[in-house]
This record gives structure tokens, C-alpha cells and sequence, in this order.
């Protein structure tokens, strides 16, 4: 049986240009279909940009979820959080990873170029993808709580 694999957005700064490749070829590879926003050259560009145009496609459905690469991967976060609707984790280890799905269904993982290497991440972004987050689970109330608060903005 050919399970379908969901559609995943990925982008990156320049920072994180060479470790954006290496994830998206890796998810194709997987059998995910991937659409790259970028960027594709190493002409420096701001990580606002990239975050606010992915956190965008997340937060309107086009996709369920989106990985972002910077140097740290902290401000792609911090901007995707920013957009309502959007959870976004930086993920370094499996267990931060399996736990930003399962317990804070964050849609989004953002990684740093400059802390983990190709290996690790790979590693990393398969507990992410291989969690989900459970509906009525004792983490939905905190979940819902996170939601509410873009509803006031």
C-alpha cells in the first residue's frame, strides 16, 4: 500500500541556503512533495522575508507544515510566531522535535545551520514529521490557550 505523504514547504536564508538543500533533497528522497521558497543563492537576504512568506502558506492551509533555515534557526521562529496560526519550534534534538509536534503541534521546525549538522538534522526532522499531535490529548488545552491568543490580535 502507497501511502501519500503530505506536501511540505521549506525556505531559508543564506545562512541556512546549504542545509535548506540538503533537507529538501532528503524529503524528496522520503517521497515527500516539497515546494522550496527559497532563497537559491548566497546573496545575503533578510530571515524576515522567508519566515513571514512560509508562516503565511502554514497559517492559510496550503500546507500543514513548513521548515525554515537560518544560522540558529531562533529568528525564523521568532518571526513565524508572529503570523496567527503559526506554531513554530527550534529543533536541535529528537526529543525537542517529537515533543514540538505532540505536545505544542507546532507546524512549523526551525533549524540552525550553524548548530546541527546535515546528519543530525536529518535525524531531527524524522522524529518531527514522525509525531502528531493528538487531539483532546492533555496538551489540547494548552494548545487552545496558544490559539486564543491570536484570536485577540
Amino acid at each position: 500500500m502507497i501511502v501519500k505523504k503530505e506536501a511540505i514547504i521549506i525556505g531559508a536564508d543564506h545562512l541556512g541556503l546549504p542545509l535548506k538543500n540538503i533537507l529538501r533533497d532528503y524529503l524528496v528522497e522520503q517521497g515527500y512533495p516539497v515546494t522550496d521558497i527559497g532563497v537559491n543563492e548566497e546573496t545575503p537576504v533578510n530571515y524576515p522575508e522567508i519566515a513571514v512568506k512560509l508562516a503565511e502558506r502554514v497559517a492559510g492551509g496550503e500546507f500543514t507544515r513548513g521548515i525554515l533555515v537560518c544560522g540558529t534557526g531562533i529568528g525564523m521562529a521568532i518571526t513565524a510566531n508572529k503570523v496567527p496560526g503559526v506554531r513554530a519550534a527550534v529543533i536541535h534534538d529528537a526529543y525537542s522535535a517529537e515533543r514540538a509536534r505532540a505536545s505544542n503541534d507546532a507546524q512549523v521546525a526551525a533549524f540552525g545551520s550553524l548548530v546541527i549538522g546535515p546528519n543530525a538534522a536529518k535525524k531531527v526532522l524524522d522524529a518531527w514529521l514522525d509525531s502528531e499531535f493528538v487531539p483532546g490529548s492533555k496538551s489540547q488545552p494548552k494548545v487552545d490557550m496558544i490559539k486564543a491568543l491570536d484570536e485577540k490580535r
